[in-house]
């Protein structure tokens, strides 16, 4: 129990973070878009322009796992998601893809901001650079699933998600159904979480296995023969990837162990509460992505047994004054709130530019087959990132 719940804590921290440099913009955007303009002048806020050649669609998936009960709420029946399915699109199509629901936002903020009176319209009428409805650009693409820390809704990846698209994959983003603040699904449904003030039986490495299973059905999904997602023609089932934060990071291992059509992982600053195999990953590349307790071998022992085991190519790398939430929007909203960072934080801009750089380069070299001397030591251009190698 005492585990779980500092686990929690970590995870529902208050709203700091990260970064600004970005590439060059794109020919494609002129300005972020939103479906809704902000409600205060006190908030506003857009994501960070992505960096890659191509447009960004979006679509949302509703899929249904008539094989598996709901491990968390058994009376629900059968495991229902909601999947952020990104994709490199045409310029000029499509219309603003919304940040999340405004019953996103308000159980967001009831769980991570409470008690001062930031307007749900406000946060889900962030700037996003997704376009709804897009028309595809030319594929096949690689596909990297993308799992959220615990509590986080999947929104909060939103950047990331949007830049590895812009880069050329396309992106599975889950939202696990009763372990983030709330999802809503297509019929104006909004679940909150289950399991955030309560440990389920098996406690964290439960939730990390389970969401192995959620992913392994997300890909039997995107990539059978009658696949419920329009553009699945896109996915170069081939070359499949996943990363994840927090939680989201481990289940990224799990999902390894378990599924050999994942080719490469990445744990970005979570306890593998569900350890590496003993028998490591088949040879799999791996990326350790963490910050704070993970800057120095011994601060977090399932890092160092991870190390230990992880059999293929793999990094360890470490973001100077990034926090738990510098992986993903979280700072960068706490900041549009006018919420201080803490001494010594890094910029929530910088930190989401690091991230979604080194993501790119990783899964650039391992899904792509593109060198990346970023990743085979320190660059003078992240000065920030310290690189362990084997």
């Amino acid at each position: 129990m005492t585990n779980f719940r500092r686990a929690a804590v970590t995870a529902v921290g208050a709203l700091v973070l990260p970064l600004p440099v970005v590439a060059a913009a794109p020919a494609f955007a002129t300005s972020p878009t939103s479906a809704a303009a902000p409600v205060t002048a006190g908030f506003t806020a857009s994501l960070p322009r992505p960096t890659g050649p191509y447009a960004v669609g979006r679509d949302l998936l509703h899929l249904v796992d008539r094989n598996r009960q709901d491990p968390w709420v058994p009376s629900a029946g059968a495991r229902e998601l909601m999947v952020s399915m990104y994709y490199p699109a045409r310029a000029g199509s499509g219309t603003p893809a919304p940040y999340m629901t405004t019953e996103e936002a308000r159980l967001l903020l009831a769980r991570k901001d409470p008690g001062t009176g930031l307007p749900p319209e406000a946060l889900a009428a962030t700037g996003t650079w997704a376009r709804a409805d897009a028309r595809p650009a030319d594929g096949p693409f690689p596909l990297v699933l993308l799992s959220p820390g615990f509590t986080f809704p999947r929104a909060l990846f939103s950047s990331i998600a949007e830049d590895l698209a812009s880069r050329g994959y396309v992106v599975a983003l889950i939202d696990h159904t009763y372990e983030s603040t709330g999802v809503t699904f297509p019929d104006g449904r909004t679940l909150p979480c289950a399991i955030c003030d309560q440990p389920p039986e098996g406690g964290l490495p439960a939730i990390a296995e389970s969401r192995a299973k959620d992913a392994s059905f997300v890909i039997d999904r995107l990539t059978s023969g009658s696949s419920p997602w329009e553009w699945a023609r896109l996915i170069d089932r081939h070359r499949i990837g996943m990363a994840g934060h927090s939680i989201g990071g481990d289940a990224a291992a799990a999902t390894m162990a378990a599924d050999r059509r994942v080719r490469a992982g990445v744990n970005m600053d979570g306890t593998f509460f569900a350890p590496v195999p003993a028998g490591g990953l088949g040879g799999r590349p791996f990326l350790l992505f963490g910050a704070g307790m993970h800057d120095t071998q011994g601060t977090d022992p399932s890092w160092d047994e991870a190390w230990s085991r992880l059999d293929g190519w793999k990094r360890w790398l470490t973001v100077a004054g990034a926090d738990h939430g510098s992986f993903s929007d979280l700072g960068l909203l706490a900041q549009a709130a006018g919420r201080p960072s803490a001494p010594g934080a890094i910029d929530p801009t910088r930190g989401l530019a690091i991230t979604r750089t080194y993501l790119a380069a990783f899964f650039d070299l391992q899904l792509k087959g593109k060198p990346q001397p970023l990743l085979d030591g320190p660059s003078p251009d992240m000065p920030e990132v310290a690189v362990q190698l084997p």
